[in-house]
């Protein structure tokens, strides 16, 4: 069964059971505006996101899925990197940052880890409070799948490479 929601006004169908919210053609679905504090203390705007694919993940280090899927994460950027795609890990406010730099540190994490020790980046994307829950961003800034819990990465893959392809 589906059921229509409202995600920070943006109108979406959430296919039951995928935890995959898929945002309808012409609704404004452009990513919020919020500022990242990385890990190496440098910032980084949702305006930055734009000219690449991106998986924006928040996560944290005592999720057992987020956990369990970021080899999965890793070996997407890993794939894609070289064609336009990025990666945001955002980890959740409250996740403490020794945890967060060390996950990130002995992991090898390739992509860019932000800390949102304020909790302002997971409000600002619809009050996010479920991890992992996962955006793609297409080459405009826009949003085009939300995924709560792991995605299927097989169908993540093929968003990928077709997001890509976009001019």
């Amino acid at each position: 069964m589906k059921k229509a929601i409202y995600i920070a006004g943006i109108a979406a169908i959430l296919a039951a059971g995928s935890g995959a919210y898929y945002l309808t053609a012409g609704s404004s679905n452009a990513a919020p505006m919020a500022t990242y504090v990385l890990l190496d203390g440098s910032q980084k705007t949702t305006a930055d996101l734009k000219g690449r694919v991106t998986l924006v993940n928040f996560w944290a280090t005592s999720c057992v899925t987020c956990v369990g899927e970021m080899p999965k994460i890793i070996a997407t950027y890993n794939k894609y990197h070289t064609q336009g795609f990025d990666t945001l890990a955002v980890a959740m406010s409250y996740d403490p940052p020794s945890y967060v730099v060390n996950y990130a540190e002995t992991r090898k994490l390739p992509f860019q880890v932000a800390i949102d020790n304020t909790g302002a980046a997971a409000n600002a994307w619809g009050q996010v409070q479920l991890t992992p829950t996962t955006f793609l961003v297409n080459k405009r800034g826009e949003i085009v799948k939300r995924f709560v819990g792991e995605p299927d990465f097989d169908d993540l893959h093929r968003l990928i490479e077709k997001l890509l392809a976009e001019a």
